[in-house]
């Protein structure tokens, strides 16, 4: 990737071009919010001292959870990120996850914030292919471990019956075709980097040979040699490198999911915080197939559907609190790095692009 193209990659961050993908999910989400939540929704919900403590607590998670990716990074970089370069790489990550579909994500972006922290375009791939690797890794693990240890019954079957949304009646396959998706990336990815990279450089060349995705065929041969390439760095990594990598991987997912359980925790008597546990993972697997920016719309609206029937509420307004409980969550842990990214970007961009080019003139 040329330095032309990691401008032209990374400008379309700019905020003036991001705010109309945001607000078109926003609008999904204000849809709701005028259709569901009304006065007596909120006399549900009781704001005490202890909704305080454990709002504070779910900030806390989203910190914790920020500094875990922050000491993976760092990890996979073998420390030649400073403390400072990790947190903007990390924030600016984030931000592109934020306003790019799930089914795009911000590790094409994280290449090049690596790479213009002082990391080679090789070893940036490297990173970013172990960071994916890892996340997917987790949902493959603690899926099937949740299951067994909730039972796919608490999970999949909820109040949802009788919404008349076709894709939450049909949780189950939603979230069977996102593990799949999962499974065979991690065993792709996994076989390539540490096995046999050549043969998968092979492979996703022959499949984008077909006449109806050939278009991409540049680069699906350029996604090769990355696998090819980072391959022969991981390969030489310690098993306590791994290890450390892997704690902060699950310590950071762990973090993240239990944002949600502080939340209701602020307001409700929670009796089951495994299950809320296993919901939410469950959702995040179905949010690969959200064609939203961050899933935004999509996250809300599921995730209110789908705890619903765990809130000890009023079963005629408890729609509408569990709605406003997804709101809370996304407040916390979405629009914080939207605002992060608006602020970092442009000086980010300034620094690394604009005045390089203007030094060399």
């Amino acid at each position: 990737m040329t330095k032309d193209s990691h401008y032209n990659l990374v400008s379309k961050l700019k905020p003036s071009k991001i705010i109309l993908p945001v607000i078109l999910g926003l609008a999904v989400v204000g849809w709701f919010i005028a259709k569901d939540l009304n006065i007596y929704v909120l006399r549900e919900i009781m704001f005490t001292w202890k909704s305080v403590i454990w709002l504070l607590v779910a900030v806390l998670c989203i910190v914790f959870r920020t500094f875990g990716y922050m000491a993976r990074i760092r990890i996979l970089t073998d420390n030649d990120l400073t403390w400072g370069q990790s947190f903007r790489v990390i924030m600016l990550w984030e931000f592109t996850s934020a306003i790019t579909p799930s089914t795009v994500g911000g590790t094409g972006f994280a290449v090049v914030f690596l790479h213009k922290e002082g990391i080679s375009v090789g070893r940036s791939t490297s990173v970013v292919l172990a960071t994916s690797f890892l996340d997917e890794l987790y949902f493959v693990i603690m899926f099937p471990l949740l299951l067994f240890l909730v039972g796919g019954k608490a999970i999949f079957i909820t109040s949802l019956q009788g919404t008349g949304i076709a894709l939450l009646n049909n949780l189950v396959f939603v979230a069977i075709i996102g593990y799949v998706i999962i499974l065979a990336w991690v065993l792709l990815v996994g076989y390539g980097l540490f096995f046999n990279p050549t043969a998968i450089k092979n492979l996703i060349i022959n499949i984008f040979q077909l006449p109806l995705i050939r278009r991409w065929k540049e680069s699906a041969i350029k996604a090769g040699n990355d696998i090819v390439e980072s391959s022969i760095d991981l390969r030489k990594k310690s098993l306590s490198f791994w290890g450390k990598a892997v704690l902060s991987t699950f310590l950071s997912w762990t973090a993240r999911y239990w944002v949600v359980n502080a939340i209701l925790v602020a307001f409700f008597v929670i009796n089951d915080n495994i299950l809320i546990f296993a919901r939410q993972l469950v959702l995040w697997i179905m949010m690969i197939i959200s064609p939203t920016p961050g899933g935004s719309g999509f996250a809300e609206v599921i995730l209110g559907r789908y705890i619903s029937d765990l809130i000890p509420a009023d079963p005629v307004h408890v729609g509408g609190v569990a709605l406003a409980m997804a709101l809370i969550w996304r407040i916390i842990s979405y629009y914080p790095f939207l605002l992060a990214g608006v602020l970092i970007i442009p000086g980010w961009i300034e620094r690394k692009f604009i005045k390089p080019i203007t030094k060399k003139k």
